[in-house]
């Protein structure tokens, strides 16, 4: 059964020979019957779908088509035949508001006494819909495909789901595609031949009764399955509103949504935004929406079940999956056999593919968990391709980044419920300046798998351990793309270059003219690379770099002292972490540049040696510290990259440095600004709480990798106060965790002997070693002297 929509009594064919047909209507109440009775009778049923006698009108119940139309033998035409009821016309969009529910009916779904007053008075809040018709022989055929001969009620509850479907898909040509919602999910999914074959497998091989394994199954589709109401949905579009609406000025891409619109007819597309705010998912959902976009299917964590926002979410296309599910079996079929119905039937997906919010601004380590029930469904064959939207969605202030950044230093994280929603509600109300969201380029997930060399998809492993590591390298190389995506669309904020100009300068406050002077050179470096930027314009206005400085200082993130000769500017106490949030939402945009100063100086710091040598060496150095803070590419292109960043310095050094080390350093010195110090600084200084703990330690103890942390908190602060760190940026557990991921890969972690203390006291030397070429850079900054005059 296909689509044809219907208003009022025109109706446009679909071609079909003339032959018996059975209109199967979609009526609730007696007074959609008499309307249908009197569409047909008034030649609404197109004349090719008639017969000489009336045609027969069924109600659309399995359990009438099992008695009265899978019996019959001449093979009649069937058409599937509804009522669409529409809201009131406001603004030029039919959607439900809130007075509708305080009148105590569902415009989409009116009781009877309604329906009938519609009826006589409001004539455009009604259409009639068909969808396009399917002989009894086509249903019964694409059944048997899937499940052998079917039993006639099975048939019959086939013949209803096509139907439904059929007619919702009717029924999005009259209302908006942004209403597409699936319908009897769990119903086709147990029915499904494929899942029943597969239950039976679970069931012999873990030695549970078939009864028991097809009741979990369905308790388990009851709670995953979102059950979508397009009441609900637009109810809850207009609650959630102004939790960004009055926050924030939305900027979206525009032609990113238009080329993904297109994209979305022929392919089902999984968004994987950035995780920053727990406004993302209203803020992506308002614009799809308003791009008339169907709504995602948005996989969220049980945090936020709770009373009402969880039962409401889940009527608007929330899949809340179990953090943890073990060795389930039957969970986990129902979950994949979820996700491949889902990706099958065209529905987009949407999560956050780091897992959780940002702790330090920028991008974290992506999981793979999700995205392996997607590759599934395209290894199984059960879906061709899904398209993997990178999608960055970039604040210049969020109101939660102090809670966050709090919890980096011990607070304990408070739990989700109707007292925080409320306070969080009160927060949104202050202006926080702009919000961008952008889409990085589509991928395709099956083009990643087989190039990644995915074992289902190009050669084949030659054994269970091969198979297993290769398929982990291919989620490993999908996961880094997507992440690539989303950086490359993130663009650089007012928020974040204010601050990297007063991060870079420790404690000291700048007046106007000093931050000026640090910004300028990083600007054009901006424009040179033609890197994504947001309003940035504003900072050449009259007075604009004050408007933002003061909207920081509103924000309680920075201080300003207006009691002497001009107003200066320094990070506000407490707050270097939330602002390290707004400079590391950019910082990837200038690692590189980082990397290449470094390597410059330890070239400079090295005399006697070839410094070309010198120099490639330590960028590779410096690419292996980073590389979990960082989503670097292959070694290939990583070189690519920096010599791109040399051809900025001197066009013609984009293949080779000079071979004299002073003059590299006098090119860098000319561009008026050193950047290694006011972006990688804290994460350097990060991994020598965690080396410098470990060298302590004795190595024939295991770690306990909780009690470490919470130790480099407390050892972090101490040596802060001593002024061994740089800032208080650099004293954050999201950073000793990763910096602790480092040493396990390093083998750093493992109990030994004298070899292992020896080598965790190398790993701290390496890292002093490049902390002195940080402070070196931060004395040659050109900007930073200007700041000091």
């Amino acid at each position: 059964m296909g689509v044809k929509g219907q208003s009022g009594s025109e109706v446009s064919g679909s071609g079909t020979s003339s032959r018996p047909t059975v209109v199967v209507a979609a009526a609730t109440t007696s007074i959609e019957r008499d309307l249908i009775t009197r569409w047909m009778r008034s030649g609404g049923l197109p004349a090719e779908y008639d017969t000489d006698a009336t045609p027969a009108v069924l109600d659309l119940d399995s359990k009438v088509l099992a008695a009265e139309l899978v019996p019959r033998s001449d093979d009649p035409l069937i058409v599937p035949v509804k009522v669409v009821w529409l809201p009131t016309a406001r603004d030029g969009a039919r959607r439900a508001r809130f007075s509708d529910i305080l009148a105590l009916t569902n415009p989409r779904n009116p009781n009877r006494l309604i329906q009938q007053w519609l009826v006589g008075r409001s004539s455009d809040r009604h259409r009639i819909v068909v969808a396009e018709p399917a002989p009894l022989s086509e249903l019964q055929a694409s059944l048997q495909a899937d499940d052998g001969d079917p039993a006639p009620d099975l048939l019959a509850r086939h013949i209803t789901r096509r139907a439904v479907v059929a007619l919702e898909r009717s029924e999005r040509a009259v209302i908006g595609d942004r209403y597409k919602v699936p319908r009897l999910v769990a119903e086709q999914i147990m029915d499904s031949g494929s899942f029943r074959r597969r239950l039976e497998a679970i069931a012999e091989e873990h030695n549970i009764s078939r009864g028991e394994v097809d009741s979990r199954a369905r308790a388990a589709l009851g709670e995953l399955v979102a059950v979508q109401s397009r009441l609900v949905t637009d109810l809850f579009t207009q609650a959630m509103r102004p939790l960004h609406s009055s926050a924030w000025s939305v900027h979206a891409d525009e032609s990113g949504l238009r080329s993904l619109r297109e994209l979305n007819r022929r392919r089902p597309l999984v968004f994987l935004p950035s995780h920053r705010s727990y406004a993302d998912a209203f803020v992506l959902g308002d614009i799809l929406a308003n791009n008339e976009f169907p709504r995602n299917h948005l996989m969220g964590g049980a945090n936020l079940t709770f009373w009402p926002i969880g039962p409401i979410a889940r009527r608007t296309g929330t899949v809340f999956i179990r953090r943890s599910f073990g060795d389930d079996a039957v969970y986990k079929a129902a979950l994949e056999e979820y996700f491949a119905y889902l990706l099958t039937k065209r529905f987009n997906l949407e999560w956050y593919f780091e897992g959780g919010r940002t702790r330090t601004g920028k991008l974290r380590a992506p999981r793979f968990g999700l995205l392996n029930y997607v590759a599934n469904a395209i290894r199984t064959g059960r879906v061709e391709d899904a398209m993997l939207v990178p999608v960055s969605i970039t604040y210049e202030g969020l109101a939660e980044v102090a809670a966050v950044a709090a919890e980096q230093t011990g607070a304990t994280k408070k739990p989700e419920g109707l007292t925080w929603l409320a306070r969080y509600a009160r927060n949104q109300r202050r202006s926080a300046g702009n919000v961008y969201v952008r889409f990085g380029k589509p991928l395709s997930m099956h083009g990643l798998l087989a190039g990644s060399g995915d074992p289902e998809l190009s050669e084949p492993a030659r054994d269970e351990t091969e198979h297993s590591e290769r398929t982990r390298k291919a989620l490993q190389k999908v996961a880094f793309e997507v992440a690539v995506g989303i950086n490359s669309a993130t663009p650089i904020t007012v928020n974040c270059l204010v601050t990297l100009a007063l991060l870079g300068v420790r404690d000291r406050a700048l007046t106007l003219d000093e931050v000026r002077a640090v910004i300028a050179p990083v600007r054009r470096y901006i424009e040179a690379r033609n890197l994504p930027q947001g309003e940035l314009s504003v900072l050449d206005m009259e007075g604009g770099l004050a408007r933002v400085l003061g909207s920081l200082t509103d924000a309680g993130v920075v201080t300003t002292y207006s009691g002497g000769e001009e107003p200066v500017y320094s990070i506000q106490r407490g707050q270097h972490l939330v602002a390290a949030f707004y400079r590391n939402s950019g910082v990837h945009w200038f690692v590189n540049r980082a990397i290449l100063e470094l390597s410059i100086l330890c070239a400079h710091m090295n005399p006697g040696e070839n410094p070309v040598v010198v120099a490639w060496e330590e960028a590779k150095n410096l690419r292996d510290l980073l590389k979990f803070e960082f989503f670097f590419p292959d070694r290939d292109t990583f070189e690519a990259q920096i010599r791109a960043e040399l051809a900025l310095l001197v066009a013609e050094w984009s293949d080779e440095l000079p071979r004299s080390e002073q003059v590299a350093l006098s090119a860098l010195i000319e561009t008026g600004f050193f950047m290694v110090h006011r972006t990688l600084r804290s994460f350097f200084d990060a991994q020598l709480v965690v080396a410098e703990r470990l060298a302590l330690r004795d190595p024939s103890l295991k770690l306990d990798r909780t009690a470490f942390l919470d130790e480099c908190v407390a050892v972090g602060t101490q040596m802060l106060l001593q002024g061994r760190l740089y800032g208080p940026e650099s004293v954050s557990s999201e950073l000793f965790a990763t910096a602790l991921q480092l040493a396990g890969n390093r083998g750093l972690l493992e109990t030994g002997g004298e070899e292992v203390r020896e080598r965790r006291r190398a790993f701290a030397a390496d890292l002093l070693a490049v902390g002195k070429r940080v402070q070196l850079a931060e004395s040659l900054d050109v900007s930073n002297r200007k700041a000091d005059r």
